[in-house]
């Protein structure tokens, strides 16, 4: 499935700058950023599991905000770009 990872965290202290540069490092292991706070990951449940803990244990519910949308895979799904963002396709070819 397409998950999209949105988030919003506090960065009016050290620590909330810290956890800012934490939850972009987990997504950026996991997913494309589309977006400064915005990220795609093609997962299955369990990676979509582990990730959901691992931005968990990373984010400040009182301050921050988390968002992970559940995309599946259905017939006439798209995406539709504008602007100078290109997405990798990660189901063709690994050359051009």
């Amino acid at each position: 499935m397409l998950v999209l990872v949105c988030y919003d965290v506090c960065t009016e202290t050290k620590a909330g700058r810290r956890r800012l540069r934490r939850v972009a490092k987990v997504c950026e292991s996991t997913g494309q950023r589309v977006q400064k706070s915005v990220f795609e990951c093609q997962l299955d449940v369990a990676q979509f599991e582990a990730l959901e803990r691992e931005l968990l244990a990373e984010i400040d519910a009182q301050q921050d905000c988390l968002r992970l949308y559940r995309i599946p895979s259905t017939r006439g799904f798209e995406v539709l770009e504008h602007g100078s963002f290109k997405a990798v396709d990660f189901d063709g070819p690994l050359m051009h």
